[in-house]
């Protein structure tokens, strides 16, 4: 069954609220595609649409869960709908990020939580959606971006974490084998996330999670992951690893100097830094464009174009993105990260991922030109392929190593026999 699988990961992952894992090393990654995923804004499928999300290697789908519109009623709650998506989700072996979220017209003058009244109301609903689906690997994540514009009338840290704080206690009473995560910051906030930490948060967390929306490229990241490994382990409960989650992260077709094809490059460098940076959750905005303007740059962030095409397979146009994400699952599923390879120079990443005895590396540069680095490798031949999943030229490998050139978007190469070297690597 589709579900035992999914809560079988997430037991393998040490994602139960109450889970204490020790504080080094971290827990293994997640073989591929299973930590990837997606942003969509459906609680119904459109027909082939589930099919066509599957095929592009998504496992997870990151959903709001609003609270004004499943407590229309005080004290009454109608999940109906998310029964619905639960019930497309789950033949696909797709799990559920639901983020618990938004205010409801009952309570605090429809404002954010801010008063005890609301505060537990929100909790009270919470904890009945929780036991409602507990047991279904859905990872529950409290608010979206509470540090912007989404906590209304204006952001306020001290609020979120009362209200935090509420619902983590009455998750724990009600359903306590359940994922319970946050706070889903607009970027890196770490102001933000340090009053969280110091407030106890982590005690009922089980991972950080953040959207690092940057402009910039994917790599430079990597620093700020680093800054808040280190005062997610200062403010941690002893014995208890809380990993990060890059709960929300894309990149707009329609940026100044973007384009769907840099974007169909940056998604699998996004995907590869996370993973090289010991992220285990990739959540990508989002889906499909939620528009047809090519100006806006909230209509441009999807994997597929906005048009449906009813009765027509893919029921969605493919951009890029969608196709470098299939590509990318294909070719490393069922493998789990390594290591970084020491080849070439600082921007260039090389990333060996293995199963047993299968090996097989991503490679690509964050250099503005081609680069050729040469890895170490046994004799013998690889196979090539390219971020989109184009064959490329087979390479060899002689005495020296393996030669490559490395360009921006990652390509994937798996020896085509047995090598002894990078096996040793693992």
């Amino acid at each position: 069954m589709m579900i035992s699988r999914i809560v079988a990961i997430c037991a393998a992952w040490g994602l139960a609220a109450g889970a204490v894992i020790g504080a080094a090393p971290p827990p293994a990654l997640p073989p591929v595609p299973e930590g990837l995923g997606v942003n969509i804004h459906f609680t119904d499928p459109k027909a082939g649409e589930m099919k066509m999300l599957a095929e592009g290697g998504f496992r997870i789908v990151r959903m709001d869960l609003g609270w004004g519109g499943t407590e229309r009623e005080k004290g009454k709650y109608d999940f109906s709908a998310y029964d619905r998506l639960l019930a497309a989700l789950e033949p696909h072996g797709i799990r559920a990020l639901f983020i618990l979220d938004y205010s409801n017209r009952h309570y605090d003058g429809g404002a954010s939580p801010c008063t005890d009244e609301g505060r537990q109301a929100f909790a009270r609903w919470a904890a009945a959606a929780a036991q409602r689906f507990k047991g279904r690997g859905i990872l529950w994540e409290m608010y979206n971006e509470p540090n912007i514009k989404f906590w209304k009338p204006q952001p306020k840290v001290e609020d979120y974490v009362l209200l935090a704080l509420e619902v983590g206690k009455a998750l724990r009473a009600a359903a306590p084998g359940e994922a319970y995560i946050g706070p889903a910051t607009s970027q890196i906030d770490f102001a933000f996330l340090e009053a969280c930490f110091k407030a106890g948060l982590l005690e009922y967390w089980s991972a950080v999670s953040v959207h690092p929306y940057r402009q910039k490229p994917p790599e430079t990241a990597a620093a700020e992951y680093a800054r808040l490994r280190g005062l997610i382990d200062q403010y941690a409960p002893k014995g208890k690893y809380v990993p990060i989650y890059s709960g929300e992260w894309g990149y707009s077709c329609a940026w100044k100097n973007f384009s769907a094809e840099k974007q169909g490059k940056y998604l699998p460098r996004q995907w590869l830094v996370n993973i090289s940076n010991n992220v285990p959750i990739s959540i990508w905005y989002d889906w499909h464009d939620d528009g047809k303007d090519p100006k806006e740059a909230e209509h441009n962030f999807g994997t597929v174009a906005n048009p449906y095409f009813a009765g027509r397979e893919p029921v969605y146009d493919p951009k890029p993105a969608y196709k470098a994400a299939r590509a990318l699952a294909g070719e490393l599923r069922g493998l789990a990260f390594s290591k970084r390879l020491a080849a070439g120079g600082p921007d260039d990443y090389v990333l060996l991922f293995a199963r047993e005895k299968d090996v097989r590396l991503a490679a690509w540069t964050a250099a503005e030109q081609p680069r050729e680095v040469v890895i170490p490798a046994s004799r013998g031949r690889f196979k090539a392929v390219g971020h989109l999943g184009e064959a490329l030229a087979p390479l060899a490998a002689d005495a020296a190593g393996l030669r490559v050139t490395l360009t921006d978007a990652p390509q994937y190469l798996a020896p085509e026999g047995p090598n002894d070297l990078l096996r040793a690597a693992r």
